[in-house]
């Protein structure tokens, strides 16, 4: 009879010990869990942008969400001496993906040099508005979104990039394309 008691006795000791540990690793996993959690919310709250033009280290770069583009500047290395502070908002939050191009410092001889007609066309990225308003179907309002678009986006790279702009559209563009330039 004593076997049985100390038999049963085991028993229930062997089930209490096994109940425990399988609560143990329950709680483990589940810790495991919430550790995880955090790390995960983290990636979604990375932006990756690009700088460059005049910026020491022109490259890609990863930063916190609600970082501002001066901080990106920051992670390049810094503007160049050559870079315009003024033509972009520095204090203007990050988008994922964006593109943020700091632009050079353009001086009023060399400006005005650049937008008088080489060739007889006119550069796109440094002309003035009158320039501008000397072509066929451009006038004050267009000429000014033209700017207003160079000075946001940075350099036209092409000159179908001006149809980019509202109100050109093909019919314009192909008033003014041989009389437009990119340089």
């Amino acid at each position: 009879m004593r076997r049985k008691i100390y038999y049963c006795l085991g028993i229930c000791i062997m089930i209490c010990i096994l109940g425990g540990c399988q609560k143990k690793e329950t709680v483990e996993l589940e810790e495991v869990k919430k550790n995880e959690a955090p790390q995960k919310k983290n990636l979604d709250r990375i932006q990756v942008v690009y700088v460059c033009g005049a910026v020491q280290k022109p490259g890609v770069y990863r930063m916190p969400a609600g970082s501002r583009i001066y901080e990106a500047i920051e992670m390049a290395g810094g503007m160049t001496e050559q870079a315009d502070e003024t033509a972009l908002n520095q204090a203007e939050k990050v988008k994922d993906a964006e593109q943020i191009y700091v632009p050079e410092k353009v001086s009023e001889k060399t400006e005005e040099e650049n937008s008088q007609k080489e060739d007889g066309k006119v550069n796109l990225n440094t002309a003035t508005e009158e320039d501008l308003m000397n072509l066929p179907g451009i006038g004050q309002s267009k000429a000014k979104s033209i700017i207003q678009y160079r000075e946001k986006k940075g350099r036209f790279k092409s000159v179908e990039e001006i149809m980019q702009i509202e109100g050109i559209k093909s019919g314009v563009f192909n008033k003014i394309k041989e009389q437009i330039v990119v340089r």
